[in-house]
């Protein structure tokens, strides 16, 4: 899609069309999200595959006063512990290699440099990093937990269910940003959601229409080619 396009157009009319146009937003325009929209959504989303047909995903959905109130509580925690680490499962290795080092710190730098932020500006980088809690100005939130006996393969489950939220969103004109930076904050999400402490949070997402203009939604990361990672053989 061309950015400059009415963004109210930006609907995905295939699968592939929706795989390729979806990636992680992060300035939403200020247009409200109908509840039935996002019923819709994860009407479509629950099909995903899972073990046995467990279906081990649990969804909180935010918005208005609910998501106001709680992005406040972290927002105002972050300012005084920007670097908390909370989060009750580990999401990334202890000690990064190749070639998972490189692309992440391409990543980090392709954001901040889509943002004019260089190297060095600590108070900048701190305050992108706060938007997450936010939700990037996104009408909606969403909040994904799983309950705390499952195991790895549910946790594979819960993200193809993910995915699913994100491909259904593309193709009613919606995009999404999936945030495991809130897991770092559960203990005020709980104040604040009636999660019990059977479930782990997650992750959040936040959903609405793109605003085509920000640049950090016009810069896009990189794919390794399909021969990067395949390996054929006998075909």
């Amino acid at each position: 899609m061309n950015m400059k396009e009415d963004p109210h157009n930006d609907v995905a009319t295939s699968i592939d069309d929706a795989i390729r146009s979806r990636h992680s937003v992060r300035s939403f325009l200020d247009r409200s999200v109908a509840r039935e929209t996002i019923e819709e959504i994860l009407e479509v989303a629950r099909y995903a595959p899972s073990g046995t047909n467990t279906q081990p995903w649990l969804v909180y959905v935010l918005g208005g006063e609910v998501k106001k109130a709680m992005s406040a509580e972290i927002l105002a925690d972050h300012d005084v512990h920007p670097e908390r680490e909370e989060r009750e499962y580990e999401y990334y290795p202890t000690d990064w290699f190749e070639p998972y080092l490189g692309r992440r710190r391409a990543c980090g730098w392709g954001l901040y440099g889509s943002l004019g932020i260089e190297r060095g500006q600590k108070d900048r980088m701190r305050d992108q990093r706060a938007r997450n809690y936010t939700f990037f100005d996104a009408p909606i939130g969403l909040m994904f937990t799983i309950e705390r006996r499952l195991t790895i393969g549910s946790w594979m489950d819960l993200g193809m269910f993910l995915q699913n939220v994100m491909l259904s969103a593309r193709g009613h004109g919606l995009h999404t940003c999936p945030q495991a930076a809130f897991a770092n904050y559960h203990s005020i999400i709980r104040r604040h959601l009636p999660i019990p402490d059977e479930e782990i949070v997650v992750c959040g997402m936040a959903v609405g229409y793109r605003n085509p203009q920000a640049p950090e939604n016009i810069w896009r990361t990189d794919r390794d080619p399909v021969s990067g990672f395949t390996r054929w053989l006998g075909i």
